[in-house]
This record gives structure tokens, sequence and C-alpha cells, in this order.
């Protein structure tokens, strides 16, 4: 018979890859900027492993594979490697990922174990348990089946024989090639026979087979006579025989005896050349086919996410009894969920986590999707429902439109959660859940803001005390200590005496002048701005008088408590853009003066540092979930009536990334227009760098009434019937404080959608009303909302006109420049937010004016800290007042946060309990550990 036909590996392989090419750019056609994408994780550096390693770069570079090579070094462990291995199962840009073996560790690795941690859809080697489990099972269709057994099936087609119904052998059972080759014929319907090293009857056997495949690793151990005539002889092996007429002293030859055995098969395969170039090709076929099975799964940029059915009642239950009858999914897949890294997700318990600010920096390159601000109008004691509105909107979006939205809102402070307020994670059927994880403690980052910040105050006056009980040289010694011999400054003093003008490194070479410069900040007690806080509405701490203990030797001072939110440290966290940022911003903050009138900062309290590991995992935001499982931001609290009343910049700008270009954020602006709104574009779009697409400005009939000048309302108290009855004319006249807003909203150059979030007692013609208003003030849309509810299914409507609104052109701007006089940016927030006629400022903050822009301060944004119940200064005055004079009591400075915040009226920062508090409603079932009655 003639010679066998050559089964040549390299021209096979090479159509592999043309045909994978093609694939691959048929993909990027479809899905443009999708990319297959493979990890090959190393251990050590091995040479012959670096080789394989390099062919696999080579042909991934060639077909279009975006190839990742990680190299752990060899005093790896098997703990590191395994954690590799998660976050590489967790990145959605790889789509095929390898181990490469043998693993080179000094150190004891269970390779079993690392192969079986490869997520199963993602194992393109096939060499899980569960890969070979479900081949070993038949299930072809669902599987990765290990590249060589692979390639040689490729080749046996290449001949046109059909397998079906011949005999098969395979002479080895390796893991790796014997025994998924012998599944792999058996599957395809061949009669299989599996031969070792043990089987006494070889050449019998292999006589018999009408295709073999040999991978027993032994140099030509199948003869040529054993072969059947027109046998198809596949040869897996490699190895390495002496041979004087080669430079090397050896050839590679492979585990049948090549030149007998041609003469006798009907197609062989030469080593090398024949499987060898299979194996590569069928890797990165595997890759393709794993990229091609997640675009079957996900569209690039679309969320595979599972949302909750919502079970609606009537009457709608109680808020807490909605969120404790949901069962929130694992927040650890919802994190995957949306495109999250395993190792960029600190779990916090099942229904919380911390996102660390790695995720942002790997997105970095990502588009960022559509930025959502919602706001309302003048808030009045019926309540608006902004946080609900929020809610509702994106769990319409995500939920019912099948949009990746994010939620981004502040922590609430406990102080209203258990005095007047309540909770405030929603309403009704649009909530974050579980409302009394939200509510209460979180993760903790009010409490770390807490401590971070009394320990600022308590820096403040230990340093006094200690200037005031000892000389220069006392506290130079004390200060900068000898340790072991040695004196040396900290980095952080190193900072303070380049900042006096002093050069120098060694604590030996200050001068006494230098030393006095030095160890004095010499604060002036009336200039001290820096309070003590408590995350408690406790009215008898807004005064009180500090030192009073004998060890503080009568140096005694008035001082008082502000509630946690108001803390300079809560805007800093609120408006860091990472942790380097944040630590900037908290040495920068201004905490008095000296008695020279300078300015004195944490940094030179020498408390920046320290203030920085308190805040560290603050700065990750939270990512908690609505009622319908759409994803939620909640990170930073800030008030927005004494601070600028938004959540964090750090949250919006990683959930934009999230959502990519094609998403939504939606994230809420604290109280009505001209406060939160106003703040959020003039201070948080303005150091964040962010540009929003749509305004949702939200209104009630109720409150708008209110504004017409219905009657005030008493909690506790059935309401006045010009609430529950029909009364157009005044609801017309209350319409111009959305009116007004909508004027606000559009002097920013952004469209605005109105949403008039209904209540039963609210007529058709009232809510028509609101709406034509609306649309007739300069509004984009204005649409009637059921989301309290409803949930999601209530905001479709609305969700639908922020999708039209957010292609509409925008012209984003700011109402001013910070390069003007202090003086003429809070003129022009007096005169076209609130429709003042002008402003006056009092003795106290004309001085301030003078110090701060004499300190280098006065080019920084203002944050106005006035009444959210009025446009004006006055809380009693409703609608829209016009001709009133703003007055300007005192002007503060929040250096660190970055903004001038002028004093209107007066205003207390730490609330007061009422009456009733929330608290008598709340309480704990021990037996079940469920919280009741917060609301």
């Amino acid at each position: 018979m003639a010679p066998a036909e050559i089964l040549s590996g390299k021209i096979v392989s090479a159509q592999v890859r043309d045909r994978l090419k093609q694939q691959v750019v048929e993909m990027k056609e479809k899905f443009p900027g999708f990319r297959p994408g493979l990890a090959i994780l190393q251990v050590g550096n091995r040479d012959d492993s670096n080789l394989y390693i390099h062919m696999k770069l080579k042909a991934a570079a060639e077909i279009g594979i975006t190839a990742n090579h990680i190299k752990l070094p060899n005093t790896a462990t098997e703990a590191e490697v395994l954690k590799c291995i998660a976050s590489l199962n967790g990145d959605p840009a790889v789509h095929g990922f390898i181990v490469q073996l043998p693993l080179d560790s000094d150190k004891p690795i269970n390779t079993e174990k690392i192969t079986n941690a490869v997520a199963p859809e993602k194992d393109v080697d096939g060499l899980s348990s569960i890969n070979a489990g479900k081949l070993s099972r038949g299930d072809l269709r669902d599987c990765f089946i290990p590249c060589t057994p692979k390639g040689c099936m490729e080749l046996i087609r290449q001949t046109g024989v059909q397998v079906a119904g011949k005999r098969a052998v395979v002479i080895g059972r390796s893991k790796i090639v014997g025994a998924p080759m012998h599944d792999l014929l058996l599957w395809n319907n061949a009669t299989v026979t599996t031969c070792h090293s043990k089987t006494s009857t070889l050449a019998e056997e292999v006589g018999k087979a009408d295709i073999l495949v040999v991978a027993a690793g032994k140099a030509e151990m199948v003869k040529g006579e054993w072969i059947k005539p027109g046998a198809i002889v596949i040869d897996c092996g490699i190895n390495h025989v002496p041979d004087s007429t080669k430079a090397s002293g050896k050839r590679v030859v492979g585990d049948v005896a090549y030149s007998t055995a041609k003469e006798k098969a009907s197609y062989i395969t030469p080593v090398p050349g024949g499987v060898g170039p299979m194996t590569v090709a069928m890797l990165m076929q595997s890759t393709v086919e794993s990229a091609q099975r997640f675009l079957e799964k996900f569209q690039p940029g679309k969320w595979n996410i599972q949302y909750n059915q919502l079970t609606l009642k009537m009457p709608v239950p109680s808020d807490i009894e909605i969120s404790q009858s949901c069962i929130p999914k694992p927040i650890d897949q919802l994190a995957r969920e949306v495109g999250l890294l395993p190792d960029e997700v600190e779990l916090y318990g099942q229904t919380k986590a911390k996102v660390l600010l790695s995720a942002l920096k790997r997105l970095n390159n990502q588009p960022d999707g559509k930025y959502i601000v919602v706001t309302g109008i003048t808030p009045t004691p019926l309540g608006e429902g902004k946080s609900t509105t929020t809610v509702g909107l994106v769990q319409a979006l995500g939920a019912h439109l099948h949009q990746n939205v994010f939620a981004c809102v502040r922590q609430p402070s406990q102080g209203p959660t258990f005095g007047i307020k309540g909770g405030a994670a929603g309403g009704g059927y649009c909530q974050v859940v579980p409302m009394e994880e939200f509510n209460l403690h979180l993760t903790g980052d009010i409490h770390a803001i807490t401590a971070a910040n009394n320990l600022v105050a308590a820096a403040i006056d230990a340093r006094m005390f200690h200037e005031l009980t000892q000389n220069d040289q006392a506290l130079y010694t004390r200060l900068v200590p000898s340790v072991n011999g040695v004196r040396k400054f900290s980095d952080i003093q190193i900072r303070r005496l380049q900042k006096l003008g002093i050069n120098k490194t060694d604590p030996m070479a200050l001068t006494k002048e230098e030393v006095n410069l030095f160890v004095r900040l010499d604060i002036d007690p009336g200039s001290i701005t820096w309070q003590r806080v408590l995350d408690t509405n406790d009215r008898f701490l807004r005064k009180i008088t500090i030192g009073q203990s004998p060890t503080e030797k009568g140096f005694t001072r008035t001082a008082q408590f502000d509630i946690t939110v108001s803390s300079e440290i809560m805007a800093v966290l609120a408006l860091s853009d990472g942790l380097d940022d944040m630590k900037k911003r908290l040495g920068r903050m201004v905490v008095a003066s000296s008695k020279r009138g300078e300015p004195v900062t944490a940094d030179d309290l020498g408390v920046t540092g320290a203030l920085a590991v308190l805040m560290k995992d603050a700065v990750k935001p939270n990512l908690m979930q609505t009622l319908e499982g759409t994803p939620v931001f909640v990170h930073a609290g800030p008030f927005a009536n004494i601070a600028h009343g938004n959540s964090s910049v750090l949250a919006d700008k990683i959930a934009l990334k999230l959502v990519g270009k094609d998403g939504f954020v939606v994230t809420e602006a604290g109280f009505g227009a001209d406060i939160g709104m106003e703040k959020f574009f003039n201070i948080k779009c303005r150091y964040s760098g962010l540009r929003p697409h749509v305004v949702v400005l939200v209104a009630t009939v109720r409150a708008l009434k209110m504004h017409g000048g219905g009657p005030t309302v008493t909690a506790g108290v059935p309401l006045p019937r010009e609430y529950t009855e029909e009364n157009l004319q005044l609801l017309a006249k209350g319409c111009s404080n959305l009116n007004k807003q909508i004027q606000n909203a559009r002097m920013f150059g952004v469209p605005v959608i109105v949403a008039v979030n209904a209540f039963k007692t609210d007529t058709k013609a009232e809510l028509a009303l609101v709406v034509q208003l609306a649309k007739e003030a300069g509004a984009f849309d204005a649409v009637e909302c059921t989301h309290w509810a409803e949930g999601g299914k209530g905001a479709v409507a609305l969700a639908k006109a922020v999708q039209r609104a957010s292609q509409a052109p925008n012209n984003f701007r700011f109402l001013y420049n910070v390069e003007l006089p202090v003086t003429e940016k809070i003129r022009l927030i007096a005169q076209k937010i609130y429709g003042a006629s002008d402003i006056e400022l009092l003795p106290e903050a004309q001085q301030k004016v003078a110090l701060y822009t004499k300190q280098g301060f006065g080019n920084l944004p203002i944050c106005m800290a006035k009444t959210h119940l009025s446009l004006s200064h006055d809380p009693e005055q409703k609608g829209a007042p016009t001709g009133f004079v703003l007055p300007i009591r005192d002007i503060r400075a929040s250096v660190g946060a970055g903004f001038l915040y002028p004093l209107v009226g007066t205003m207390s920062t730490m609330p007061g309990l009422p009456t009733r508090p929330c608290f008598y409603d709340i309480d704990l079932d021990p037996a079940s550990g469920e919280v009741h009655g917060l609301f």
C-alpha cells in the first residue's frame, strides 16, 4: 500500500488561526470595542513554561485576542495563587483563563486544587473536574475539552474519515490527554479501548485500531508492524533520543516508530509538527468559543442582572414591613452583576459591601454614562418624596426598561432617624434595602468621621494647653524626642518647617527663633471654628464649657457640639476623588487662626496622617440594592442646609464607569433646587469635573398648595381639607415655587423633567394642572408618577422622559466664576437663585470676607447655609418671594472641603429632639432579631 498521508499540524493550525481571526473580526464589527480575552497565570520562571507562554501570546496577538500574562514569583503561596485566580474568575474582560503547568513554586501547592479553582466557564484548558465530568458524561456543548485531545480530534476530522462506528485505541490515561481523548472519541460514537503500560496484549489491541491515539510518553514504543493497515495514527509523544548526527546530540521522536508506521497507516502525524502546533491553536479556539458563549449571555456594556419581582399590596403596608418582606440577593452576586471584580469588593455581611477605589482605576478608560440629578421644590412638612422618586426612577430604568442604572444617595444621620424625620431609605415600594442597615450604622463611615473630627478637636485644646504650660525648649523636646539617642522630624513636621520657610531637616540645627516658630501655633481661642461632633440630636450640647476639671488648670473655654454630618470631614469625604486627594484636603482644613491672623490647619496640628488612617475605609463607597434589585451606592451624608448636601464624588465616578456610555447614574441633591441642586452644580460638579445631563425636579400637589398659602400642618393631626380636597386656585398660586425652581435648574443649561409624585388625595384635574404649568414654565417634560404604591412600574413614564431628555442639547454652565470677589458670588446666588433684591453683610461677615481674602481663600466656591424651608431667609415665607434683602450674619471657611459658607439667619448645627421622637416607635424583637417601627 502507499505510504501514509501526513497530517501536518502546522498547516491545520494555520487554517484554524485564519478562521478564528475572521470570527474575532466579525465579533468586533457586531460589538464595537469587544475583544476576546485570555489570561495566562504563571508561577515561577521555568524556561520551558516561558517558551510555551510566548507561543500562546504570539498566537493570541495574531488572532486578535487580548492576552494578559500574569506572573507570580516562585515564592508565591497557594493562598496567593488562589486569590489571583479568584480575581481573574471575576473579571468580565477575561473569557479564557489557563494556569501554566507545572507550578514552579518553593511553597507546597496542590495542583488539583489550583486547576479546580478556575471558573469552569473560563477553563479553556479543560482541566477542572467539572469540565472533565461534563466531558465524561457527554455534555460536549457545555464544557471545555483539554487542548491536546481537541487538537487530535481536529486532525482526525481533516482526514474525512467518519469516526462513528470505528474501533479506536487510546494508549495512555493521563488527565490531560489519554482520559479525555477516550471520552471524546466515545461521544463521537467510536468503540474505544484504553491501553496503558500495564496492558499485556498491547500489540494485539493496537492491531485492531482503525484510529490510534498514542500518548504514553515513551519513545517509539508502538512499532510499525503492530498497526492495522489503513489506520489513522495520531502521535502525541515528544521524546528525546540520542543522535550523534545532531549538533545537540539528540533528536525528537514520538511514541510511535514513525518510519515503519507510515508504511502501514493511511494518515499519520509527524513529530515534531503534528499534534504540537494544534494544542496552541485549540487553546485559541476555546478562548474564542468562550467569548462567543459570553456574548450569547451578555451584551457587552449590558449587565446580566437578576431583578426582584415586587408583590404589591393595597393598602400599601408600612415601609419597614415592605423592606423586611423583601429577600435581597447576596451583595456579592450584585457586585458581579454590575461588573465588579471579587478583589474590588469588601463584604460587610450579606447585604452590604464596600467597593475599593481600585475599581475606578481599572475602569478609568471606560466612557461615562448619563448623569441625572434629582432635586425638588422648596420642602414642606408634607414632603415631596425625592428619595422615593430617586429609587423609583432607577427601579423603572433598570427592572422595567432594562438599562444599566445606579442610584447614588447619601447615608442618613442617626440624628433624624431617631429624632423627627425617621429613616431616609425612600418609601413604599421604592426603598434601599435592608432599610434598618441603611438607616443605622451601615459600615461605620459616620462613626469614623466622628472619631476623626473629635481627634482634631482634642488636638486643638491639647496643643493650646501644652503651649500655655511649657516653655519653647520643653515643647521642642517633647515634639521632637530623642529615640535611641537620635532626634528626627516626622514627615508632617518637615511640611510644617517648609511652610514656615525653614529649610532644615536636622533638629539640632534650628535657631531659638526657629524653634519658637515651630513649636508655637499660638491659636487664638476666639477664632476656633472647629467643634466636637456627635451623630445624635442633643440640644443641650449646643453650648458647653470645656476644661472644668482641676487637671486643666483653669484653662476653660466655651465650645459646642455639632451633629456629625455637619463636620467638614464629611464634606471632605464627599468631595474627594481618591485617598491622596482626601489626605491633602484633610491636611488643608483650617481649624482656627493664630493670634497673628494666620490660618492654623490640621497639618499644623500634626494630625493629618492619623485622620487619613481613621478615614481609609470610609472613603470606599458602600454598595446596597433597591427593593427591585438595582444597585445603589450609599456614600457620605452632608446636610444640604449647613453643608453642600450631596453624596460622594467617588461613588458617582465609579457608578458612571460601571453603567457604561448608554447607562444612567441617578444621584440626589438635598432639600430644594435652590439649596442642594445649586451646590451640586457650583461645588460638586466644579470639583468632580462631571457634567449632568438631566435635572429631575420632584413636586407634590399638597406641598404646592402649602406654597400657595395653605394652612400649617401639625404632626399627628389630620390634614386640613385644603390638602385633601380639590383646590385648583390654591394649587396654581403655589406653582410659583415650582416655576422658580424650574428657572433655577434651567439657569445651569440642563433640561428639566418635573416628576409629580401623586398621592391618593390628588384629583386628576390637580395633577393635570401641575403638568401643564410645569411645561409652560420651561420644563422639558412633566410626568405623573405613582412609584410609591407601584414601585418602578409607577415611574416608567418618568424614566422614558429622562431617557429622551438625556439626548437633548445640554449647555451646562456654572452660575459664577470663582475668581469673583466673595461678596459678588454671594450676591449672584441670592439674586438669581433665591430672588433677593440684594444682600446685607453684618459686621462679623464683613470681617470674615476681609480675613479669608487676605488668607488666600477668596477664590473658593460659596456654600450658602440657610433655611431649606423658604427661598428666602425666613422659613415662614412660602411660594416664590422677591424683593427681600438677604442678611449674611457670618462667614466660615471649609478650606479642606473647598468652600466658604455664609451663615444666613440663625440655624443650629445640632438639632434637638422633639416632644415625641421617632425612637418611641422603634423596637427590637429579641427572638427574631428584627427591627420594628423604623420608618
